[in-house]
């Protein structure tokens, strides 16, 4: 009898054990109407995020309370990304025309315009920065040339590095303005770029964004709904891009493949995410996370298989930059935290 006490005991425990152990996703804030796109995580209580009405909002406590600080003038304006540095310091970029990127250094009290073209064509998907400051914006090409931005102080100025992309941009071919992060930069100055649509490219730079390369990219492609929308580097060889088709987006015909080359060839995984993902993040070499319209999956082997652990539907996904939370934004104000 005791022996089978004992064994009764133990199966509870590790019953509970692993249901302790499985990942969950938990609303932290659904106040407002707006749809977020734009995620910046500073550290594991120092959220930011962006996104339509001119929305702009900052949590100082893991997103349990917020602020919301959106720009003066600027409320019909769609902030699809943001970068946030600290507590005060950060910036935003409107997709669209007037392209703005807007600057505040006092935790969105105040916010002053840094950036802007009011060209009607103009349409920017996201930046990246460096730690040191450095950063590139890119947009949709204008007469086959990729708009590009690059600034050096933390994104106070910047300047028009377009000419230094010599290729020219296929007709049909864009970026997509889904999470902010289908631009991605290391620490070394080295930056990548996805695009899609009637065809899906990575541009790769070694050196800020001075030269540039261009690999072909395998993820499903021909319609402006297709392509890579995001896409992540572990090491400077290492990395994801993830995508799909967002107006079928329980599909997941070639939405995720690895490179150990630096973007130059691409492999397909065993088992591919759930549908069309837009934002994909590495938490450790072999631990990644992916999400989208068809929810959130993880893969516990470098990209290899993944498992859908939430079909909630959110954008954008990132983990602190100084810590190891998770955070998710999605569309009707969803703010959330994942714990993996």
């Amino acid at each position: 009898m005791k022996r089978l006490f004992f064994f009764l005991t133990l199966q509870s425990f590790l019953c509970t054990m692993l249901w302790a152990q499985q990942p969950t996703i938990t609303m932290l804030n659904q106040e407002r109407n707006s749809s977020y796109r734009g995620l910046s995580v500073v550290d594991d209580q120092t959220i930011w995020v962006s996104g339509s009405n001119g929305t702009v909002g900052l949590s100082g406590d893991g997103g349990r309370n917020w602020q919301w600080v959106n720009p003066i003038g600027y409320e019909k304006t769609d902030f699809r990304d943001i970068e946030a540095f600290d507590e005060n310091h950060a910036l935003v970029i409107s997709a669209g025309s007037p392209a703005i990127i807007l600057s505040t250094d006092d935790g969105g009290r105040s916010w002053r315009e840094v950036f802007s073209d009011k060209r009607p064509e103009i349409f920017y998907d996201g930046f990246a920065f460096t730690a040191k400051g450095t950063g590139i914006a890119f947009g949709d090409a204008i007469n086959g040339k990729m708009p590009l931005l690059k600034t050096a102080d933390f994104g106070k100025t910047w300047n028009d590095i377009s000419s230094n992309l010599a290729y020219n941009i296929t007709a049909g071919e864009a970026g997509f303005a889904a999470s902010g992060t289908s631009i991605y930069c290391n620490d070394r100055g080295q930056f990548w770029i996805a695009t899609g649509g009637s065809i899906a490219h990575i541009y790769h730079s070694t050196d800020e964004g001075q030269h540039w390369d261009r690999y072909n990219c395998p993820v499903i492609q021909g319609k402006n709904s297709t392509g890579p929308f995001s896409i992540a580097f572990y090491t400077s060889t290492v990395g994801t891009v993830v995508g799909g088709d967002y107006r079928d987006d329980k599909n997941k015909v070639k939405n995720s493949f690895s490179t150990h080359d630096g973007g130059k060839t691409w492999s397909a995984p065993t088992t591919a995410p759930a549908g069309f993902k837009s934002a994909v993040i590495y938490l450790s070499r072999k631990k990644l996370a992916c999400t989208g319209t068809s929810g959130t999956d993880l893969s516990d082997d470098g990209g290899k298989n993944w498992t859908n652990i939430s079909t909630d539907s959110f954008n954008a996904i990132q983990k602190a930059k100084k810590g190891k939370a998770l955070y998710l934004v999605g569309d009707k104000g969803k703010i959330a935290r994942l714990t993996p």
